[in-house]
């Protein structure tokens, strides 16, 4: 298995998810963001302001692609159009990271706009082992795969998520992208500790490490359930469980999300700051 840093070449140091309402701002003065990160269907047009903008913005910052359709679970065979329009965006735009969601998002002809989980049994890891492989020599470059975030847990599962990842990663020579508020929100969910679950992650194998805020709710009996939203500032016990990610894996590439009712430039840029303290407390 390769190590991360063979499966990006982002700088240690903080990223935006990049929205082209702050195009302008982040080309005048982007602050402490050093890297940026796209969505692919975003940008896999032939044209137009969009893909200008990228071509700008990828002078000046490395650019990490994230793909959140390809449906990398699902059952059926990876879409070839989908496919091919992958690899040309990642062909011209030759980006520092490239990475997919552990999920599904197709069933026969439908599409479901969500990140949908599956279980963790032999037959889906052979599975997306498989799609992997047919990724990464499509793409002609390592992937990562990120952890999903979970609101139940499958009873024919025979793999923890932690192992069954890291033996993706053993098996396809893919990195591994570990998403922290994914984790909180699974572990609030499914009632597991997140520390135990970062302890048994395969960080030595991890490219990226993302952040992102969360939604509260209430289940049918009253707990709590959170939601993965990308909606609104990262929770305290996120940060806390990124410094406690840090202080085990060292400095990694460390994104703050922030996909639904985006802020203006200076709030999202303060959320950056707060990561890049982060990276200046891990210990020497």
């Amino acid at each position: 298995m390769r190590d991360a840093a063979s499966q990006t070449h982002l700088p240690a140091a903080p990223g935006i998810g990049y929205k082209p309402q702050h195009f302008t701002a982040i080309m005048q003065d982007a602050g402490r963001v050093a890297w940026l990160e796209i969505h692919a269907e975003n940008y896999m047009g032939d044209g137009g302001r969009p893909l200008a903008q990228l071509r700008h913005l990828a002078e000046k910052f490395p650019i990490s692609v994230h793909g959140v359709g390809l449906s990398i679970g699902g059952e059926a065979p990876l879409d070839p159009d989908h496919l091919a329009r992958l690899k040309h965006l990642v062909g011209w735009l030759n980006p520092a990271s490239f990475s997919e969601h552990l999920a599904w998002s197709t069933h026969d002809s439908h599409f479901y706009n969500d990140l949908l989980p599956l279980p963790y049994t032999d037959a889906s890891l052979q599975r997306i082992c498989d799609h992997i492989d047919q990724l990464q020599d499509t793409v002609a470059r390592p992937m990562l795969l990120e952890n999903p975030s979970s609101y139940l847990a499958f009873a024919e599962s025979t793999w923890s998520e932690p192992d069954f990842l890291a033996e993706i990663a053993r098996r396809t020579g893919c990195g591994l992208l570990l998403d922290v508020n994914n984790v909180f929100v699974s572990a609030t969910n499914l009632g597991f500790s997140p520390q135990g679950y970062i302890d048994a992650f395969a960080l030595a194998h991890v490219g990226e490490i993302h952040l992102g805020g969360h939604d509260t709710d209430a289940d049918e009996h009253g707990r709590p359930l959170l939601i993965d939203s990308h909606g609104r500032e990262i929770a305290d016990p996120v940060w806390a469980l990124l410094d406690y990610t840090l202080a085990r894996s060292g400095p990694r590439p460390v994104l703050v999300e922030w996909d639904n009712d985006v802020p203006d430039w200076p709030v999202l840029e303060a959320e950056a700051a707060r990561a890049a303290a982060a990276l200046e407390r891990i210990p020497a």
